[in-house]
């Protein structure tokens, strides 16, 4: 399943690269988000909570960054394992461009689904992947796009 999407966030391009770099911030931003510990350089392990559809699920797992070319673009490869309800893995590559002083944070990701999840079918597995997305590049848009004051008035 692949999946793109476009992001316009109100930061310079450092800022932004550096909120994906940041497990405190990416912890805020990813949905279900329960653990995320930096492993190595660039490489780290989550535990994320969440429903598609019907299925509710646990997953552990691991995210890894690659092919760093700061501040311009990397990739980032993750797979993770809910037990019986099956797991996921896929990869993405995200460019972040400057513009007029904002970012243009660009992504396209190729996801694959087994177990029950994979059962639940296409559309509906498309639709919450893509709604996971969103819900993750939004809130990262707003949170490296206020001001720190602001981040800590939402987060209090």
């Amino acid at each position: 399943m692949e999946l793109t999407g476009e992001y316009r966030i109100a930061a310079p391009r450092e800022t932004v690269w550096a909120a994906i770099l940041d497990p405190d911030m990416l912890r805020q931003c990813i949905p279900g988000c329960k653990e995320l510990e930096k492993n190595e350089d660039n490489s780290f392990a989550a535990k994320v909570q969440l429903k598609i559809g019907p299925v509710s699920a646990n997953f552990s797992g691991t995210v890894e960054l690659l092919d760093m070319n700061a501040p311009e673009s990397c990739r980032l490869t993750g797979q993770g394992n809910g037990g019986i309800a099956g797991f996921a893995k896929g990869e993405a590559r995200v460019t972040l461009a400057e513009d007029n002083g904002e970012t243009v944070l660009s992504y396209v990701a190729d996801a694959q689904i087994g177990g029950k999840l994979a059962a639940l079918g296409n559309r509906l597995l498309q639709s919450s992947a893509r709604k996971l997305a969103d819900q993750f590049f939004s809130a990262l848009a707003t949170r490296v796009g206020q001001p720190e004051e602001a981040v800590a008035e939402a987060a209090s």
